[in-house]
């Protein structure tokens, strides 16, 4: 392979609450072996608008893609990985809804028990999360002091966003992978757990919470390698 040659090509979407950002050591990771590497900032205003915008990344990639979502943005790849170009999901942590379904459909029936997301009654269509209780929640195995900047500088989730269906659920087509995070309080374990059995997606299990693509980038890279090499 030439210095100029890339392993392949690879598209990051974030998920509600955050943006690109914390995608960054995954993509150091997959950079350094030698893979090119977009990162989507969506506003999560829409379903159909961070579909769109996704849809945009995955244009301006030169080959195929393998198309990986964390938490909402698994909604997002759902629908956009219907792109030509994607050959690949990677779902970390994530929503994976099938036809008519949306994040909405996927929260209603929490299983008995599961922890209850710290989420604070919507203001003017937008969510956060509660800023006091979000390191226990999202982040729980990361340093406190990065918890903290994380709940500080949280992206307002558009509600409609959440309600948001796919019409058309590229996991049907698409081979996908899972990684389900052991430790997450967000999107309970048994609920990824379901819904990677559901897709049919190859799934590893990796002890983290729901920040896991921030403290586990390593084995959430070598997942997408998998993906990206089948």
């Amino acid at each position: 392979m030439s210095d100029n040659a890339s392993r392949g090509n690879v598209v990051l979407v974030h998920g509600g609450f955050v943006d690109g950002a914390g995608w960054q050591g995954v993509y150091e990771a997959l950079v350094d072996d030698g893979y090119t590497v977009a990162v989507v900032q969506n506003p999560t205003l829409s379903l159909d608008d961070d579909v769109l915008v996704t849809r945009r990344v995955i244009d301006a990639q030169p080959g195929p893609v393998t198309l990986v979502g964390h938490s909402y943005g698994g909604a997002v790849i759902t629908e956009a990985g219907n792109h030509d170009k994607v050959t690949a999901l990677v779902y970390v942590a994530a929503f994976a809804p099938d036809k008519s379904e949306s994040v909405n459909t996927l929260i209603a029936d929490p299983p008995p028990g599961a922890p209850v997301p710290p989420i604070l009654p919507p203001v003017d269509g937008f969510l956060l999360l509660d800023r006091e209780k979000f390191p226990e929640s999202f982040a729980g195995d990361l340093p406190l002091a990065q918890a903290r900047f994380l709940a500080d500088s949280q992206v307002p989730w558009g509600v409609e966003a959440l309600a948001g269906a796919v019409a058309t659920p590229a996991w049907r087509t698409k081979p996908s992978w899972y990684l389900v995070a052991s430790e997450d309080r967000m999107i309970p374990p048994p609920a990824q757990q379901a819904m990677a059995e559901r897709i049919g997606a190859t799934t590893v299990e990796v002890a983290g919470s729901h920040a896991i693509y921030v403290s586990q980038p390593a084995a959430v890279a070598d997942l997408i390698k998998r993906a990206a090499g089948a």
